[in-house]
């Protein structure tokens, strides 16, 4: 086997692999979420501390690490994000029991430190927006029947579910082919959209805190390595023009 047939070989698993992932997760909306959007991270932290950590834990990140990342102050960070006897120093770990949750919701609530890269942002995004109530109760056109019940109804307020009847291999079946604002909410569709996409890239910031600071020396790095190939090459030149004479 030659090279050209291992790249040819590596380039096909690369391929089935994005489409593998593109079936699992079907056609995503784009978050457009933005880690570098400070104010959008503080209002996103808002949002998951108020809707989000009475289930869920993001036990990886101390509540320190916000003052640091997100330029806001301990005082600011204890008063509106850390409930109770909760200090800087801690893990912002959810108060729900395991038990509770599992009896609850038939299974515990997840932890949520790393869903943005394991699902990615626009799963998430499009998770949140896709809601719709029935019924039987709340559920999902991303997640069919989740265990978690639409938390953020009360800002974007009812769908429903529009279907049609459709012939799919040979049977009859009901789709569901769009979703519409039964009852609205206290935000408009655009205003809840630029909610969730807060919340993504807080939850974005919270899988990978560190490529905050990595892309920002990143640049630095290339120049500092632009510079010293430079140097290297003028030295090099230096070095052998005797040489080569």
């Amino acid at each position: 086997m030659n090279y050209r047939q291992v790249l040819i070989g590596l380039a096909l698993v690369l391929v089935s692999g994005f489409a593998m992932a593109a079936g699992k997760y079907g056609n995503l909306d784009q978050a457009g979420s933005n880690v570098f959007d400070r104010a959008s991270l503080q209002r996103g932290a808002a949002l998951f501390a108020n809707y989000c950590m009475g289930c869920h834990s993001i036990q990886f990140m101390r509540y320190q690490r916000l003052t640091e990342d997100l330029g806001l102050s301990e005082d600011e960070v204890l008063e509106f994000l850390a409930f109770g006897d909760q200090e800087l120093a801690d893990y912002m770990k959810t108060s729900m029991r395991y038990e509770d949750g599992e009896a609850w919701f038939g299974k515990s609530p997840p932890d949520l430190s790393l869903t943005a890269r394991s699902r990615s942002p626009n799963w998430i995004y499009t998770f949140l927006r896709s809601y719709y109530l029935t019924d039987d109760g709340w559920n999902n056109t991303v997640l069919e029947n989740p265990a978690m019940p639409h938390v953020l109804w009360d800002l974007q307020g009812v769908q429903r579910a529009i279907t049609e009847t459709r012939e799919v291999g040979g049977e009859t079946r009901l789709e569901i082919v769009s979703l519409e604002l039964d009852r609205p909410g206290m935000l408009s569709p655009s205003e809840y959209d630029a909610v969730v996409r807060d919340l993504v890239a807080f939850m974005e910031y919270v899988a990978e805190p560190a490529r905050l600071q990595r892309e920002r020396i990143g640049i630095w790095v290339m120049l500092f390595l632009a510079l010293f190939t430079f140097l290297s090459y003028l030295l090099y030149q230096e070095y052998w023009k005797d040489v080569k004479k």
